[in-house]
């Protein structure tokens, strides 16, 4: 088994039982978790993360790093020879060049760098196990992604729930106020979340399972937090997988991982006031065409990311 010493910067509190790590270990790699001047590796987040506040699970969206990010990395490599390979991983809406590495993984599309790969934040909370990769985790919403679930229709149970939805937010900056301005003139909305409940301190202890909830509602209003060719997070599956119709806020290119058949996208609907939704809420006809839909088409896998990673690996170890 190869050792490889991984530290990381800027990085969520959780990283080490994210998707990256268990997919290294299930290709057969022993990781130790070291300081910045003492690794093979380098991950480095898009957070600012040097302070004594931790993060927690699902950090305020789009916090950029501090100016003097360049200055905390020389401090914490020390004084080193050699630097260590460093790769950019972000689950947030910032781009490859956001911090400079040698490798990136983030969400963007259309990207020509054999230094580069495309895995959305989606990918991190499905169930792998079926391609030998365990140890990711979702504990807000309660489970993984099962990826046979959303190869299926809808089906109809939403029709038979209260239409009513549910929304849960940290935040409530734009497009959230206005999108959910826009549902709730139509349908009930439930609010769950930090935004709505300052007793809530993160989501991790916020005593919401989210999965649970969902269970509730026809629909979840599912708004991602900005809009950019490839970003797409985990909302629109966990939605989808607790049988709800979701309701988002996304680029034409959210087809290229989601049937846009299986959800309401707000955001063609923007230049005309939202003035279709309420049609589409209240007609039977309309919502029954949903459950007939799967989201996903083409059942994805973690090969391509695997050979990826792999040769990242060997890279740093030569």
């Amino acid at each position: 088994m190869t050792v490889i010493k991984v530290s990381t910067i800027g990085a969520p509190g959780d990283y080490q039982s994210s998707l990256i790590p268990a997919i290294w270990r299930s290709l057969g790699h022993q990781i130790e978790w070291v300081k910045p001047n003492q690794c093979d590796l380098l991950i480095l987040g898009p957070f600012e993360n040097f302070s004594k506040k931790k993060l927690g699970w699902c950090p305020k969206p789009l916090r950029p790093l501090v100016s003097n990010f360049q200055q905390t990395l020389e401090s914490q490599l020390g004084q080193r020879s050699l630097r260590p390979l460093s790769l950019f991983q972000t689950g947030e809406n910032v781009r490859p060049d956001h911090v400079e590495a040698d490798y990136s993984i983030t969400f963007d599309l259309g990207i020509s760098d054999s230094k580069h790969f495309r895995a959305p934040y989606w990918m991190e909370m499905v169930d792998w196990s079926g391609e030998g990769v365990i140890g990711n985790q979702n504990p807000r919403y309660g489970r993984l992604l099962d990826l046979d679930r959303l190869m299926q229709p809808l089906g109809d149970d939403f029709l038979k729930r209260p239409q009513i939805g549910a929304i849960f937010a940290s935040h409530l900056r734009e497009p959230r106020g206005t999108l959910l301005k826009a549902v709730k003139e139509q349908i009930e909305v439930k609010e769950f979340g930090m935004s709505f409940n300052p007793n809530i301190k993160n989501h991790l202890e916020s005593g919401i399972i989210k999965y649970d909830e969902l269970q509730n509602f026809a629909f979840n209003l599912c708004p991602e937090n900005g809009m950019f060719p490839g970003y797409y997070t985990e909302k629109i599956p966990e939605a989808f997988m607790a049988g709800c119709l979701p309701i988002t806020w996304a680029d034409d290119n959210v087809r290229v991982d989601f049937n846009p058949n299986a959800f309401i996208n707000l955001a063609p609907m923007s230049a005309n006031g939202f003035s279709e939704l309420g049609n589409l809420l209240h007609s039977k006809d309309a919502l029954s065409r949903f459950s007939s839909e799967a989201l996903l088409t083409k059942r994805p896998t973690l090969e391509p990311l695997k050979h990826f990673l792999q040769n990242l690996i060997k890279t740093a170890l030569s």
